[in-house]
């Protein structure tokens, strides 16, 4: 077997695929008599993502693997195929999806203490049915309120390969008059009404960078047609059934 041709499967399948594939997925794409090794399968990859500088598409890893998808600075454009998918969610889905990401695990209680307005229940079941958020326990204090925490899904869909390649706050436009502040242990009320503020306008900056995300007239409502991805992998996206 010859390196050409590992690169050449591995690409296939990326392809393919139209999701990311981990390197343990990829190696079982060959028989065992002429499987390559990690290591191999990742050289070829290099070997990729070296061959699509300055073309239309990339190799993007996340936490869910590797896809191949079209460069970000191209998305709208090629997202023009499909106008009638394009996913629209409201500031108060974005600022709620911040806190979570930023702040997590957090309890639907603390989000509106940082909101400073209810949380739509429509918000958080949104999240859910899209796997981007997921309970992760229960909060030690009286009523045992749900904590809320992101998924590998949320990183897939946001193009990123942990929660440490959030875009840290100090470094994101602010986006609108927004005041949050939230009580936690060792910060200081200048500090809690800093970080807060930010996570929220956070969200909104990721989403506005990674897809087509618009902030609706009602700070509540919620639209999120469609299920096409922040990312544009090689492919049309999957109709809803």
């Amino acid at each position: 077997m010859n390196d050409a041709y590992v690169r050449n499967v591995i690409e296939a399948a990326l392809l393919a695929a139209g999701g990311p594939l981990p390197v343990a997925e990829l190696l079982r794409l060959f028989d065992d008599s002429v499987r390559p090794g990690a290591q191999a399968v990742r050289a070829a990859l290099t070997e990729l993502a070296a061959h699509y500088q300055g073309r239309g598409i990339e190799l993007l890893e996340t936490a869910g693997g590797f896809r191949i998808q079209v460069r970000r600075e191209l998305a709208a454009e090629i997202s023009r195929l499909w106008p009638e998918r394009t996913a629209r969610y409201s500031r108060a889905l974005l600022e709620t999806l911040a806190l979570i990401a930023y702040r997590q695990p957090i309890t639907r209680a603390e989000i509106e203490a940082v909101r400073g307005v209810a949380v739509n229940p429509n918000i958080i079941r949104t999240t859910i049915e899209r796997n981007w958020v997921r309970v992760v326990g229960h909060r030690a204090v009286p009523g045992h309120p749900e904590l809320l925490g992101t998924t590998r899904e949320f990183l897939d869909y946001f193009g990123l390969k942990s929660l440490d390649e959030l875009p840290p706050l100090a470094e994101l436009t602010a986006l609108g008059d927004v005041s949050l502040e939230l009580a936690l242990a060792g910060e200081s009320a200048d500090e809690r009404a800093a970080v807060g503020g930010d996570a929220a306008q956070s969200a909104a900056a990721v989403a506005g960078e990674a897809g087509n995300a618009e902030e609706s007239s009602d700070d509540e409502e919620i639209s999120a047609e469609g299920d096409s991805s922040a990312e544009l992998v090689a492919g049309p996206p999957e109709l809803d059934d």
